[in-house]
């Protein structure tokens, strides 16, 4: 036979034979198992679903009893109870320890406050009470970072120094104060009191009872000049000073308690300069 005639037969016969083809059952079978694994995820996933929200349901039992770790001074037990009540009446695993947080801070004296759960069924409370550094006004108190925490205290320590001006202006004041009583406390001494009226003049006292009239203008520098002035005239005769006027261009003034005032100066002249 010619190779011509073979290659026309070979093709023929590839042509003419039958397709195997899948059986319709394997096919069914296949898709039978793919459900079927699909079916047991499902299952394991809504068995351990049920079986999370079965452990919740028995440990989220009532709230037995909330403890307080803290030795009050100023904060009552009152208050926390009043602050946590509408909180404790869910279960202990779905009481809301952040909403309980911030109803904690909210009490007057409380700084900061931490709460946790304690197992089986109680909740943990701990307080950190604010720690009074100056007096604002005529009864407000600002901790050490400034902050007025309570607007008009029953009870104002007689120690505290006392700071005053304009609303909102507490931080700024309180800053300028504890930098003042710091460079201070090196000499031996100590400040009492500071005062930023309306105007946006300063005027500090000392311990001893002097004056220090600072006014709105380049105050920095006029610190600077107090602080020299200090350290050359005024520690030695301190028990006779009564005030020291620093606004003046290159000198200041002291009042004497039993004397007219006296103007010192840095340069030939000094001029009064708010």
């Amino acid at each position: 036979m010619p190779a011509k005639n073979k290659r026309i037969a070979k093709r023929n016969r590839k042509r003419s034979a039958p397709k195997i083809r899948r059986p319709a059952w394997l096919e069914l079978d296949f898709a039978r198992i793919v459900w079927a694994r699909v079916a047991v995820a499902g299952a394991v996933t809504s068995l351990a679903f049920c079986a999370y929200a079965a452990a919740v349901w028995v440990m989220d039992r009532p709230i037995d009893a909330v403890v307080v770790n803290s030795a009050f001074e100023r904060v009552s037990a009152i208050e926390v109870e009043e602050a946590l009540s509408a909180h404790v009446q869910v279960g202990f695993l779905s009481a809301d320890l952040p909403s309980m947080r911030a109803e904690l801070l909210d009490i007057p004296w409380v700084a900061n406050a931490n709460v946790r759960r304690r197992w089986p069924s109680s909740i943990e409370v701990l307080i950190i009470e604010e720690q009074p550094a100056a007096c604002w006004g005529d009864a407000g108190l600002l901790n050490v970072d400034g902050d007025l925490f309570v607007a008009a205290a029953q009870h104002v320590p007689a120690e505290l120094p006392r700071l005053s001006g304009p609303p909102g202006t507490e931080q700024r004041v309180s800053e300028m104060f504890f930098s003042i009583r710091q460079r201070l406390e090196h000499r031996g001494m100590t400040a009492v009191a500071l005062r930023l009226d309306q105007r946006g003049a300063w005027e500090l006292e000392l311990s001893s009872g002097i004056r220090v009239r600072l006014g709105a203008s380049f105050v920095a520098q006029r610190l600077d000049r107090f602080f020299d002035a200090l350290d050359m005239v005024i520690a030695e005769q301190s028990e006779r000073v009564d005030y020291v006027d620093m606004r003046y261009t290159n000198g200041f003034a002291i009042g004497w308690k039993d004397q007219e005032p006296m103007r010192a100066q840095f340069t030939e002249e000094a001029e009064p300069n708010v």
